[in-house]
């Protein structure tokens, strides 16, 4: 095992547990050749992976790249209950179909990233849906309410009297169950899934196994520069976004983002980043750095091609000012074209907004364009004419078309 191995495996990592069980782990694959077991768990609570997985499915990459194979789990079990990783209540269940909608998409998406010759998919539900409840108070015997409730969040619910269901202890029971399953060598997560899978370290010599090593990375914040990226807080690039929306997310984060994300979503060597990172604290405008990030993010899942387009459809639109080259059209019978409308009422039935609320909020903020003049009365009724166009923030347009007959 090469020492520019073993750095490139910690490179990006907050922690690793422990690095002297790694060297071990790695040295004795080499030597045996014999691949380890690299695990991920992801449950399927929305249809997309975006950005902030990429970050683990990068690391997971890298193992591949050297020859070890990756056993990604599909939390289709695990899903039903919901981690409560994070939360400050109980999450909400997933029905059976919505689970199984999003898992075929996760299926798919994970090999823009990872070999699918080198990867095994497996869905959790082929455990631990077999699981009698022998099988359950066994696994409960082996962890306490006491260490339960050394969860930060279980903790705080706790101290403050929120509720906390009996199910949620079985989620990091289950997940730990997983690694037994696969029999893990490794498992990887974000930093809030540290203590979900220190459980499952503890919890595999008790079915004869060696306890895996930990690995955990950054977790990013989403594009509005706050909260982590998270499908719930909708503030995420897909990995499925289309290229043009997801250069306009990247072009949308705030600049005390650009380094972090150039770091952990790229392959630009540490000089070069730092070098940026310098050069924009010396005046750089930091548009030209979010520029080559975005250019480099587009390019690896759509190619260099695609991502030029994108830069240059950008710049037209909001450099130089222009419209779209391609604009979505919705048609409208003629009754929207004979009367004055309520804008707010427009925006919700074509789709613009999930929401009238939202169209209002929008509208106040000065976001909503009707033929490129701002509005900002959310009480304003408008006469249409084919053709118009409505523009709903910076990236979005809506060309209204008279339907025939």
């Amino acid at each position: 095992m090469s020492e520019a191995m073993l750095e490139k495996l910690l490179r990006n990592t907050v922690q690793v547990i422990s690095v002297e069980e790694l060297k071990e782990r790695l040295e004795e694959s080499e030597r045996l050749k014999k691949p380890l077991r690299v695990k991920l768990g992801v449950d399927p609570t929305a249809p997309d992976l975006h950005l902030g997985h990429y970050v683990g499915l990068r690391k997971l990459k890298e193992f591949q790249e050297f020859g070890h194979t990756i056993v990604f789990v599909i939390g289709d079990f695990t899903a039903r209950i919901g981690d409560p990783s994070g939360r400050s209540e109980t999450r909400k269940p997933l029905s059976e179909e919505e689970v199984k909608a999003n898992a075929e998409t996760y299926a798919k998406q994970v090999f823009k990233v990872l070999d699918i010759e080198k990867t095994e998919v497996r869905f959790n539900s082929e455990w631990l849906g077999r699981l009698s409840s022998t099988d359950i108070i066994r696994l409960t015997s082996l962890y306490t309410v006491a260490r339960m409730l050394e969860r930060d969040d279980f903790q705080k619910r706790f101290t403050e009297n929120r509720p906390i269901s009996i199910h949620e202890f079985l989620y990091p029971l289950f997940q730990a169950y997983d690694s037994v399953a696969i029999n893990a060598d490794i498992e990887t997560g974000g930093t809030d899934q540290t203590f979900n899978l220190l459980v499952g370290r503890e919890i595999q010599p008790e079915y004869g196994q060696r306890p895996q090593i930990v690995f955990t990375w950054p977790l990013i914040e989403g594009i509005d520069g706050v909260m982590k990226m998270s499908k719930s807080y909708r503030n995420y690039v897909a990995l499925e976004d289309p290229p043009q929306d997801m250069y306009g997310k990247l072009m949308s984060i705030p600049d005390h983002l650009i380094i972090k994300y150039l770091t952990l979503l790229t392959d630009f060597s540490d000089m070069d980043i730092k070098r940026w990172e310098r050069e924009m604290q010396e005046g750089l405008n930091p548009k030209i750095v979010k520029e080559i990030l975005a250019m480099e993010i587009v390019a690896t899942f759509y190619g260099r091609e695609k991502a030029v387009e994108c830069r240059d459809e950008f710049n037209r639109i909001f450099s130089q000012k222009e419209l779209p080259k391609e604009i979505p059209e919705f048609y409208l019978d003629s009754s929207y074209f004979n009367s004055e409308i309520p804008l707010v009422d427009l925006l919700f039935n074509t789709g613009l907004v999930s929401s009238k609320s939202e169209a209002r909020r929008l509208i106040r903020q000065r976001g909503i364009r009707v033929d490129g003049s701002t509005v900002e009365d959310p009480d304003v009724k408008i006469r249409l004419k084919p053709d118009v166009i409505l523009q709903v923030g910076r990236r979005r347009f809506l060309k209204l078309k008279l339907k025939e007959g």
